[in-house]
């Protein structure tokens, strides 16, 4: 997954101090940056999945909204009868 550099950071240490706070263990970046990748691994394509799911669904829904508007610009045709 890409992102900033500046956001990576952030997360890395927010990864540290969880572990720190919570489990009393300490890791260094590398290790921390290792978690993250194993996250980013491991959840990574479910997020993406539900990500696909729920633009699919907008999408639906924004397709069926554009579809009622098309029917109200038909015009009315009327044949003639001989």
């Amino acid at each position: 997954m890409k992102m900033k550099k500046e956001e990576r950071e952030i997360i890395i240490r927010n990864i540290q101090s969880y572990f720190l706070e919570e489990h009393d263990v300490e890791f260094g970046n590398i290790a921390a940056d290792g978690i993250l990748q194993f996250l980013f691994a491991e959840i990574g394509p479910h997020i993406h999945n539900e990500a696909i799911a729920e633009a699919r669904k907008l999408i639906g829904e924004r397709m069926l909204s554009i579809e009622d508007e098309l029917y109200v610009l038909e015009k009315p045709i009327q044949f003639e009868r001989k």
